[in-house]
Protein backbone atom coordinates (compact mmCIF):
# COMPACT_ATOMS: atom_id res chain seq x y z
CA UNK A 1 0.00 0.00 0.00
CA UNK A 2 1.05 3.72 -0.86
CA UNK A 3 2.07 5.89 1.81
CA UNK A 4 0.22 8.67 0.69
CA UNK A 5 -2.15 8.26 -1.95
CA UNK A 6 -3.77 11.30 -3.93
CA UNK A 7 -6.52 10.53 -5.58
CA UNK A 8 -8.54 12.55 -8.30
CA UNK A 9 -7.58 15.55 -6.71
CA UNK A 10 -9.45 18.73 -8.13
CA UNK A 11 -9.05 22.74 -8.03
CA UNK A 12 -10.33 25.36 -9.62
CA UNK A 13 -9.62 28.79 -9.52
CA UNK A 14 -12.78 31.04 -11.16
CA UNK A 15 -12.17 30.27 -14.54
CA UNK A 16 -8.76 28.47 -14.87
CA UNK A 17 -8.69 24.58 -13.99
CA UNK A 18 -4.92 24.14 -11.91
CA UNK A 19 -5.59 20.49 -11.32
CA UNK A 20 -7.96 18.24 -13.00
CA UNK A 21 -8.03 14.42 -11.51
CA UNK A 22 -4.84 14.19 -10.43
CA UNK A 23 -3.49 10.48 -8.83
CA UNK A 24 -0.41 9.77 -7.76
CA UNK A 25 1.15 7.60 -5.21
CA UNK A 26 4.39 8.12 -3.08
CA UNK A 27 6.05 5.70 -1.17
CA UNK A 28 8.27 5.24 1.96
CA UNK A 29 11.98 5.67 1.32
CA UNK A 30 11.48 7.29 -2.06
CA UNK A 31 12.43 10.30 -3.80
CA UNK A 32 9.74 11.15 -6.05
CA UNK A 33 10.10 13.77 -8.96
CA UNK A 34 7.31 15.86 -9.95
CA UNK A 35 7.80 17.50 -13.49
CA UNK A 36 6.15 19.62 -15.15
CA UNK A 37 5.68 23.21 -17.38
CA UNK A 38 4.96 26.25 -14.73
CA UNK A 39 1.47 26.53 -14.59
CA UNK A 40 0.92 22.76 -14.92
CA UNK A 41 -0.23 22.46 -11.24
CA UNK A 42 2.79 21.29 -9.28
CA UNK A 43 2.85 23.88 -6.87
CA UNK A 44 -0.91 23.87 -6.54
CA UNK A 45 -0.83 20.26 -5.43
CA UNK A 46 2.24 20.79 -3.14
CA UNK A 47 0.23 23.43 -1.44
CA UNK A 48 -2.97 21.44 -1.23
CA UNK A 49 -0.67 18.76 0.57
CA UNK A 50 1.02 21.17 2.84
CA UNK A 51 -2.64 22.45 4.06
CA UNK A 52 -2.32 25.62 2.30
CA UNK A 53 -5.18 25.39 0.48
CA UNK A 54 -8.05 23.38 -0.03
CA UNK A 55 -8.82 20.99 -3.27
CA UNK A 56 -12.24 21.03 -4.47
CA UNK A 57 -12.91 17.31 -4.61
CA UNK A 58 -10.52 13.85 -4.50
CA UNK A 59 -9.54 12.36 -1.57
CA UNK A 60 -5.81 11.92 -0.14
CA UNK A 61 -4.79 9.23 2.63
CA UNK A 62 -1.39 9.17 4.45
CA UNK A 63 -0.34 5.86 6.19
CA UNK A 64 -3.94 4.18 4.66
CA UNK A 65 -5.64 6.93 6.89
CA UNK A 66 -7.53 9.88 5.60
CA UNK A 67 -5.41 13.40 5.28
CA UNK A 68 -7.46 16.40 5.21
CA UNK A 69 -4.86 19.24 6.46
CA UNK A 70 -7.14 22.29 7.88
CA UNK A 71 -3.98 24.21 7.60
CA UNK A 72 -0.35 24.42 7.30
CA UNK A 73 0.67 23.66 11.62
CA UNK A 74 -2.11 21.06 10.77
CA UNK A 75 -0.10 19.58 8.13
CA UNK A 76 3.74 19.81 10.12
CA UNK A 77 1.61 17.91 12.70
CA UNK A 78 0.93 15.11 10.15
CA UNK A 79 4.51 15.10 9.28
CA UNK A 80 4.66 16.87 6.02
CA UNK A 81 6.75 20.14 4.98
CA UNK A 82 7.32 21.93 2.24
CA UNK A 83 10.27 24.02 1.08
CA UNK A 84 8.67 26.79 -1.36
CA UNK A 85 10.39 27.96 -4.53
CA UNK A 86 9.79 31.48 -3.18
CA UNK A 87 11.43 31.21 0.24
CA UNK A 88 8.92 31.97 3.46
CA UNK A 89 11.46 33.01 6.10
CA UNK A 90 10.96 35.82 8.34
CA UNK A 91 13.94 38.10 7.35
CA UNK A 92 13.97 40.01 10.72
CA UNK A 93 14.51 36.62 12.81
CA UNK A 94 17.31 34.91 13.29
CA UNK A 95 18.60 31.87 11.28
CA UNK A 96 17.65 30.12 15.25
CA UNK A 97 14.47 31.90 15.32
CA UNK A 98 13.69 30.88 12.05
CA UNK A 99 14.77 26.85 11.73
CA UNK A 100 12.75 26.40 15.17
CA UNK A 101 9.86 28.99 14.58
CA UNK A 102 6.71 26.83 16.15
CA UNK A 103 8.86 24.53 17.81
CA UNK A 104 11.05 27.09 20.25
CA UNK A 105 12.56 25.25 23.17
CA UNK A 106 11.22 27.29 26.78
CA UNK A 107 11.41 27.17 30.54
CA UNK A 108 8.65 28.16 32.73
CA UNK A 109 7.39 30.21 29.66
CA UNK A 110 10.43 31.99 28.63
CA UNK A 111 12.20 31.30 25.53
CA UNK A 112 15.34 29.29 26.05
CA UNK A 113 18.11 30.90 23.45
CA UNK A 114 20.69 28.50 24.35
CA UNK A 115 18.98 25.33 23.82
CA UNK A 116 17.37 26.70 20.33
CA UNK A 117 21.39 27.35 19.51
CA UNK A 118 22.37 24.20 20.60
CA UNK A 119 19.11 22.45 18.57
CA UNK A 120 19.91 24.93 15.64
CA UNK A 121 23.69 24.10 15.49
CA UNK A 122 22.44 20.16 15.66
CA UNK A 123 20.65 21.40 12.36
CA UNK A 124 23.06 23.05 10.77
CA UNK A 125 25.75 20.10 10.83
CA UNK A 126 23.57 18.12 8.49
CA UNK A 127 23.85 20.89 5.82
CA UNK A 128 27.20 23.34 6.60
CA UNK A 129 27.77 26.96 5.31
CA UNK A 130 29.87 29.05 5.95
CA UNK A 131 27.80 32.44 6.10
CA UNK A 132 25.25 30.87 8.48
CA UNK A 133 25.43 30.35 12.73
CA UNK A 134 22.50 30.76 14.71
CA UNK A 135 22.45 34.36 15.47
CA UNK A 136 23.04 35.58 11.78
CA UNK A 137 19.79 37.57 10.87
CA UNK A 138 18.31 36.01 7.95
CA UNK A 139 18.13 39.49 5.92
CA UNK A 140 21.92 39.84 6.12
CA UNK A 141 22.39 36.90 4.14
CA UNK A 142 22.72 35.80 0.43
CA UNK A 143 19.69 34.38 -1.56
CA UNK A 144 21.49 30.51 -1.47
CA UNK A 145 22.38 31.24 2.37
CA UNK A 146 18.51 31.75 2.83
CA UNK A 147 17.80 28.52 0.97
CA UNK A 148 20.01 26.63 2.95
CA UNK A 149 17.99 28.14 6.19
CA UNK A 150 14.43 26.75 4.41
CA UNK A 151 15.70 23.52 4.05
CA UNK A 152 17.46 23.28 7.40
CA UNK A 153 13.80 24.72 8.85
CA UNK A 154 12.50 21.26 7.31
CA UNK A 155 14.75 18.99 8.50
CA UNK A 156 14.12 20.45 11.87
CA UNK A 157 10.56 19.67 12.05
CA UNK A 158 11.18 16.29 11.53
CA UNK A 159 9.08 15.43 9.00
CA UNK A 160 7.85 12.27 7.33
CA UNK A 161 7.27 13.52 4.20
CA UNK A 162 9.26 16.62 2.62
CA UNK A 163 8.13 18.71 -0.60
CA UNK A 164 10.99 20.42 -2.05
CA UNK A 165 9.52 22.98 -4.97
CA UNK A 166 13.24 23.74 -7.00
CA UNK A 167 15.47 23.73 -3.65
CA UNK A 168 18.46 24.01 -6.06
CA UNK A 169 17.29 27.24 -8.01
CA UNK A 170 19.53 29.39 -6.12
CA UNK A 171 22.42 26.85 -4.82
CA UNK A 172 25.82 26.74 -6.73
CA UNK A 173 27.07 23.07 -7.50
CA UNK A 174 28.90 21.83 -3.88
CA UNK A 175 25.58 23.19 -1.97
CA UNK A 176 23.60 20.91 -4.53
CA UNK A 177 25.73 18.25 -3.69
CA UNK A 178 25.11 18.81 -0.28
CA UNK A 179 21.31 18.93 -0.21
CA UNK A 180 21.49 15.78 -2.19
CA UNK A 181 23.72 14.19 -0.05
CA UNK A 182 20.94 15.13 2.89
CA UNK A 183 18.14 13.74 0.40
CA UNK A 184 20.14 10.28 0.51
CA UNK A 185 20.10 10.06 4.13
CA UNK A 186 17.03 11.32 4.32
CA UNK A 187 15.44 8.67 1.87
CA UNK A 188 17.66 6.24 3.87
CA UNK A 189 15.85 6.75 7.14
CA UNK A 190 12.53 6.09 5.08
CA UNK A 191 11.25 9.50 4.57
CA UNK A 192 9.45 10.53 1.18
CA UNK A 193 10.86 13.36 -0.89
CA UNK A 194 8.53 14.82 -3.35
CA UNK A 195 11.15 17.03 -5.80
CA UNK A 196 10.10 19.35 -8.33
CA UNK A 197 12.73 20.60 -10.91
CA UNK A 198 13.01 22.06 -14.28
CA UNK A 199 16.30 20.54 -14.73
CA UNK A 200 16.00 17.11 -16.09
CA UNK A 201 19.82 16.04 -15.50
CA UNK A 202 19.27 16.76 -11.44
CA UNK A 203 16.11 14.93 -11.20
CA UNK A 204 17.77 11.84 -12.73
CA UNK A 205 20.64 12.42 -10.63
CA UNK A 206 18.03 11.88 -7.19
CA UNK A 207 14.93 10.85 -7.86
CA UNK A 208 13.78 6.80 -8.19
CA UNK A 209 10.61 7.49 -9.81
CA UNK A 210 8.47 10.80 -11.40
CA UNK A 211 5.09 11.87 -12.22
CA UNK A 212 4.33 14.56 -15.22
CA UNK A 213 1.74 17.17 -14.69
CA UNK A 214 0.37 18.89 -17.85
CA UNK A 215 -2.78 21.39 -17.98
CA UNK A 216 -3.54 20.32 -14.64
CA UNK A 217 -3.89 16.42 -15.47
CA UNK A 218 -1.11 13.70 -14.09
CA UNK A 219 0.21 12.70 -17.56
CA UNK A 220 2.28 9.25 -16.76
CA UNK A 221 4.78 8.26 -14.21
CA UNK A 222 7.02 5.45 -13.52
CA UNK A 223 10.66 4.95 -12.85
CA UNK A 224 13.29 7.14 -14.20
CA UNK A 225 15.20 4.24 -15.92
CA UNK A 226 12.41 3.38 -18.27
CA UNK A 227 11.82 6.66 -20.10
CA UNK A 228 14.28 8.86 -22.18
CA UNK A 229 14.47 12.76 -21.47
CA UNK A 230 13.03 13.06 -25.03
CA UNK A 231 9.76 11.09 -23.76
CA UNK A 232 9.64 13.30 -20.32
CA UNK A 233 9.99 16.63 -22.39
CA UNK A 234 7.16 15.26 -24.87
CA UNK A 235 4.84 14.35 -22.14
CA UNK A 236 5.25 17.93 -20.36
CA UNK A 237 4.84 20.61 -23.65
CA UNK A 238 4.90 17.77 -27.01
CA UNK A 239 8.15 18.95 -28.40
CA UNK A 240 11.60 17.93 -28.65
CA UNK A 241 14.39 19.11 -26.02
CA UNK A 242 17.08 18.57 -28.29
CA UNK A 243 17.27 21.30 -29.90
CA UNK A 244 16.55 23.62 -27.00
CA UNK A 245 20.80 24.00 -26.23
CA UNK A 246 22.19 23.87 -30.02
CA UNK A 247 24.28 26.36 -30.46
CA UNK A 248 23.19 29.48 -32.62
CA UNK A 249 25.36 31.83 -34.10
CA UNK A 250 24.91 35.20 -35.08
CA UNK A 251 26.22 37.35 -38.12
CA UNK A 252 29.68 38.74 -36.42
CA UNK A 253 29.55 42.61 -36.34
CA UNK A 254 32.20 45.05 -35.37
CA UNK A 255 29.95 47.95 -34.51
CA UNK A 256 31.01 48.05 -31.09
CA UNK A 257 27.90 49.32 -29.13
CA UNK A 258 29.49 49.10 -25.31
CA UNK A 259 32.82 49.52 -24.43
CA UNK A 260 34.04 49.02 -20.72
CA UNK A 261 37.35 49.35 -19.47
CA UNK A 262 39.27 48.92 -15.92
CA UNK A 263 35.82 48.63 -14.23
CA UNK A 264 35.92 48.77 -10.70
CA UNK A 265 32.86 48.63 -8.25
CA UNK A 266 31.34 47.08 -4.80
CA UNK A 267 32.03 43.12 -5.30
CA UNK A 268 34.19 44.04 -8.82
CA UNK A 269 37.77 44.39 -8.82
CA UNK A 270 38.15 44.71 -12.90
CA UNK A 271 35.99 43.94 -15.74
CA UNK A 272 36.48 45.05 -19.23
CA UNK A 273 34.89 44.25 -22.38
CA UNK A 274 33.43 45.12 -25.64
CA UNK A 275 29.89 44.25 -26.65
CA UNK A 276 28.93 44.32 -30.43
CA UNK A 277 25.37 44.63 -31.67
CA UNK A 278 23.75 41.59 -33.09
CA UNK A 279 25.62 39.26 -30.66
CA UNK A 280 25.24 37.32 -26.81
CA UNK A 281 28.05 37.70 -25.08
CA UNK A 282 27.99 35.34 -21.87
CA UNK A 283 28.81 36.06 -18.63
CA UNK A 284 30.01 32.56 -16.52
CA UNK A 285 31.18 32.01 -13.11
CA UNK A 286 30.11 31.24 -9.76
CA UNK A 287 27.89 32.90 -7.33
CA UNK A 288 29.24 35.55 -5.72
CA UNK A 289 31.81 35.92 -8.07
CA UNK A 290 31.02 39.57 -9.04
CA UNK A 291 28.81 38.75 -12.18
CA UNK A 292 25.61 40.24 -10.62
CA UNK A 293 27.46 42.98 -9.04
CA UNK A 294 28.80 44.04 -12.29
CA UNK A 295 25.68 44.03 -14.32
CA UNK A 296 23.93 46.51 -11.91
CA UNK A 297 26.71 48.61 -11.90
CA UNK A 298 26.49 49.40 -15.16
CA UNK A 299 22.79 49.64 -14.86
CA UNK A 300 23.10 52.22 -12.06
CA UNK A 301 22.36 50.20 -9.26
CA UNK A 302 25.24 50.12 -7.47
CA UNK A 303 28.36 53.21 -7.00
CA UNK A 304 31.29 52.81 -9.85
CA UNK A 305 34.79 53.32 -7.97
CA UNK A 306 37.06 53.60 -11.05
CA UNK A 307 36.74 53.17 -15.17
CA UNK A 308 35.34 53.89 -17.89
CA UNK A 309 32.07 53.32 -20.16
CA UNK A 310 31.51 53.90 -23.51
CA UNK A 311 28.51 53.89 -25.57
CA UNK A 312 28.94 54.18 -29.25
CA UNK A 313 32.01 55.64 -28.82
CA UNK A 314 31.09 58.92 -26.32
CA UNK A 315 31.51 58.01 -22.89
CA UNK A 316 29.08 57.96 -20.06
CA UNK A 317 29.07 59.12 -16.29
CA UNK A 318 30.02 56.73 -13.67
CA UNK A 319 27.19 58.59 -11.67
CA UNK A 320 24.02 58.17 -14.49
CA UNK A 321 20.81 56.71 -12.38
CA UNK A 322 18.78 53.71 -13.49
CA UNK A 323 16.27 56.08 -15.02
CA UNK A 324 19.57 57.44 -17.15
CA UNK A 325 20.48 54.31 -18.27
CA UNK A 326 17.20 53.67 -19.41
CA UNK A 327 16.80 56.97 -21.50
CA UNK A 328 20.45 55.75 -22.74
CA UNK A 329 18.91 52.71 -24.21
CA UNK A 330 19.81 49.92 -21.00
CA UNK A 331 17.50 47.03 -19.83
CA UNK A 332 18.22 44.87 -16.94
CA UNK A 333 16.79 41.45 -16.01
CA UNK A 334 16.86 41.09 -12.76
CA UNK A 335 17.52 37.85 -11.18
CA UNK A 336 15.33 38.36 -8.69
CA UNK A 337 12.01 38.59 -10.47
CA UNK A 338 10.03 38.60 -7.20
CA UNK A 339 11.98 41.04 -5.40
CA UNK A 340 12.99 43.94 -7.52
CA UNK A 341 12.08 42.72 -10.88
CA UNK A 342 7.98 42.98 -11.36
CA UNK A 343 5.69 44.47 -9.50
CA UNK A 344 3.94 41.87 -8.17
CA UNK A 345 0.72 43.48 -7.07
CA UNK A 346 0.11 44.90 -10.57
CA UNK A 347 -1.07 43.92 -13.49
CA UNK A 348 0.35 42.12 -16.61
CA UNK A 349 -0.25 45.53 -18.62
CA UNK A 350 1.24 47.72 -15.76
CA UNK A 351 4.41 45.88 -15.66
CA UNK A 352 4.67 45.82 -19.74
CA UNK A 353 4.66 49.39 -19.71
CA UNK A 354 6.46 50.86 -16.68
CA UNK A 355 9.55 51.52 -18.46
CA UNK A 356 8.24 52.75 -21.10
CA UNK A 357 4.12 54.94 -20.50
CA UNK A 358 4.90 57.40 -23.60
CA UNK A 359 4.26 55.01 -26.18
CA UNK A 360 0.08 54.72 -24.02
CA UNK A 361 0.10 58.13 -22.37
CA UNK A 362 -0.65 61.99 -23.83
CA UNK A 363 -0.49 65.29 -21.29
CA UNK A 364 0.22 63.09 -18.34
CA UNK A 365 -2.26 60.06 -18.93
CA UNK A 366 -2.14 57.11 -19.55
CA UNK A 367 -4.84 55.67 -22.29
CA UNK A 368 -6.33 52.21 -20.51
CA UNK A 369 -6.98 50.55 -23.65
CA UNK A 370 -4.13 51.50 -25.96
CA UNK A 371 -2.11 50.35 -22.76
CA UNK A 372 -3.65 46.90 -22.35
CA UNK A 373 -3.79 46.78 -26.56
CA UNK A 374 -0.07 47.49 -26.40
CA UNK A 375 0.18 44.71 -23.48
CA UNK A 376 -2.04 42.00 -25.12
CA UNK A 377 0.17 42.61 -27.96
CA UNK A 378 3.20 41.17 -26.53
CA UNK A 379 1.32 38.50 -24.26
CA UNK A 380 0.39 37.25 -27.49
CA UNK A 381 3.93 37.13 -28.62
CA UNK A 382 6.05 35.75 -25.71
CA UNK A 383 2.76 33.30 -25.11
CA UNK A 384 1.82 34.23 -21.30
CA UNK A 385 -0.39 32.26 -20.11
CA UNK A 386 -3.36 34.88 -18.61
CA UNK A 387 -7.11 35.33 -19.52
CA UNK A 388 -6.10 39.51 -20.14
CA UNK A 389 -3.77 41.88 -19.45
CA UNK A 390 -5.39 43.31 -16.26
CA UNK A 391 -4.54 40.08 -14.36
CA UNK A 392 -1.81 40.51 -11.34
CA UNK A 393 1.52 39.02 -12.36
CA UNK A 394 1.40 37.78 -8.45
CA UNK A 395 -1.33 35.44 -9.75
CA UNK A 396 0.96 33.97 -12.67
CA UNK A 397 3.43 30.82 -12.61
CA UNK A 398 7.05 31.76 -12.84
CA UNK A 399 7.51 31.06 -15.98
CA UNK A 400 5.09 33.43 -16.90
CA UNK A 401 6.44 36.12 -14.56
CA UNK A 402 9.57 35.80 -16.12
CA UNK A 403 7.94 35.81 -19.58
CA UNK A 404 6.49 39.55 -18.10
CA UNK A 405 9.40 41.21 -16.92
CA UNK A 406 11.36 40.47 -20.56
CA UNK A 407 8.44 41.78 -21.91
CA UNK A 408 9.04 45.00 -20.21
CA UNK A 409 12.37 45.09 -22.08
CA UNK A 410 10.71 44.20 -25.37
CA UNK A 411 8.65 46.94 -24.72
CA UNK A 412 11.60 49.87 -23.85
CA UNK A 413 12.94 48.88 -27.21
CA UNK A 414 16.49 48.94 -26.17
CA UNK A 415 19.40 48.39 -27.55
CA UNK A 416 21.48 46.52 -24.58
CA UNK A 417 19.96 43.79 -22.68
CA UNK A 418 21.57 42.98 -18.93
CA UNK A 419 19.84 39.62 -18.45
CA UNK A 420 20.56 38.09 -14.80
CA UNK A 421 19.97 34.15 -15.09
CA UNK A 422 16.72 35.55 -17.01
CA UNK A 423 15.81 31.38 -16.91
CA UNK A 424 16.27 30.25 -13.43
CA UNK A 425 13.28 28.23 -11.68
CA UNK A 426 11.34 28.16 -14.92
CA UNK A 427 10.33 24.72 -17.05
CA UNK A 428 11.77 23.48 -20.79
CA UNK A 429 8.62 25.27 -22.56
CA UNK A 430 9.36 28.97 -21.18
CA UNK A 431 12.89 28.69 -21.76
CA UNK A 432 12.09 27.58 -25.23
CA UNK A 433 9.76 31.05 -26.01
CA UNK A 434 12.25 33.62 -24.21
CA UNK A 435 15.60 32.03 -26.36
CA UNK A 436 12.86 33.23 -29.02
CA UNK A 437 12.56 36.14 -27.66
CA UNK A 438 15.97 37.00 -27.11
CA UNK A 439 17.32 35.97 -30.57
CA UNK A 440 14.67 38.39 -32.88
CA UNK A 441 16.16 41.24 -30.09
CA UNK A 442 19.77 39.51 -31.15
CA UNK A 443 18.32 39.72 -35.21
CA UNK A 444 17.06 43.14 -34.68
CA UNK A 445 20.69 44.84 -34.17
CA UNK A 446 20.66 44.87 -30.20
CA UNK A 447 22.95 43.38 -28.18
CA UNK A 448 22.78 41.09 -24.80
CA UNK A 449 25.14 40.62 -21.86
CA UNK A 450 23.84 37.04 -20.74
CA UNK A 451 24.80 36.10 -16.58
CA UNK A 452 23.67 32.43 -16.64
CA UNK A 453 25.00 29.54 -14.09
CA UNK A 454 23.92 26.90 -16.80
CA UNK A 455 26.73 25.47 -18.61
CA UNK A 456 24.26 24.24 -21.66
CA UNK A 457 22.48 27.81 -21.89
CA UNK A 458 25.85 29.75 -22.38
CA UNK A 459 27.63 27.30 -24.64
CA UNK A 460 24.14 27.19 -26.97
CA UNK A 461 23.20 30.52 -26.98
CA UNK A 462 26.76 32.89 -26.85
CA UNK A 463 28.65 34.41 -29.06
CA UNK A 464 31.17 34.77 -27.28
CA UNK A 465 32.07 34.32 -23.24
CA UNK A 466 33.97 36.20 -20.35
CA UNK A 467 34.43 34.06 -17.02
CA UNK A 468 34.20 36.20 -13.71
CA UNK A 469 36.31 35.16 -10.41
CA UNK A 470 36.48 36.72 -7.41
CA UNK A 471 35.94 39.90 -8.65
CA UNK A 472 37.79 39.66 -12.07
CA UNK A 473 36.67 39.21 -15.26
CA UNK A 474 38.58 37.15 -18.19
CA UNK A 475 39.72 37.58 -21.26
CA UNK A 476 36.40 37.60 -23.40
CA UNK A 477 36.63 35.04 -26.01
CA UNK A 478 34.77 33.15 -28.93
CA UNK A 479 32.35 30.66 -27.57
CA UNK A 480 34.10 27.60 -29.98
CA UNK A 481 37.26 28.77 -27.85
CA UNK A 482 36.14 27.56 -24.40
CA UNK A 483 35.16 24.18 -23.09
CA UNK A 484 33.02 23.31 -19.91
CA UNK A 485 36.02 21.83 -18.24
CA UNK A 486 38.04 25.74 -18.94
CA UNK A 487 34.99 27.57 -17.88
CA UNK A 488 34.78 25.33 -14.63
CA UNK A 489 38.42 25.88 -14.04
CA UNK A 490 38.87 29.74 -14.68
CA UNK A 491 35.70 29.72 -12.13
CA UNK A 492 37.40 28.01 -9.27
CA UNK A 493 40.65 30.07 -9.73
CA UNK A 494 41.94 31.01 -13.18
CA UNK A 495 42.19 34.38 -12.50
CA UNK A 496 43.92 36.73 -15.38
CA UNK A 497 43.70 40.06 -16.29
CA UNK A 498 40.66 41.12 -17.82
CA UNK A 499 41.09 42.57 -21.55
CA UNK A 500 38.93 42.67 -24.39
CA UNK A 501 40.74 42.72 -27.84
Amino acid sequence: MAFVEISNIAKRFGATVALDHVNIQLQKGEVHALIGENGAGKSTLMNILAGHIKPDSGTISLDGKPYIPSNPTDARRHGIALIHQELSLCHHLTVAENILLGMESSVAGWIDHREMRRRTLEVLKTFPHPDITPESRVSDLSIAARQVVEICRAVASKANIILMDEPTSSLQRYDVDQLFSLIRKLKHEGLCVVYISHFLEEIREIADRYTVLRDGKSISTGTLDSVTNDQIVAQMVGRSVESLYQPHQHPTSRDVLLQVRDLQCPGVKNASFDLHRGEVLGIAGLMGAGRTEMIRALFGLSPIKSGSILLNGKPLSLKDSPATRISQGFGYLSEDRGGEGLGLSLSIADNITATRYSTCSQFGWIDLGKQQSQAMDWVRTLAIKTNNALQPVRSLSGGNQQKVALARLMHQDIDILLLDEPTKGIDIGSKVQIYEAVERCVSAGKAVLLVSSYLPELFGKCDRLAVMCRGVLSQVRPIEEWTPESVLEMAIGGIQKGSDQ
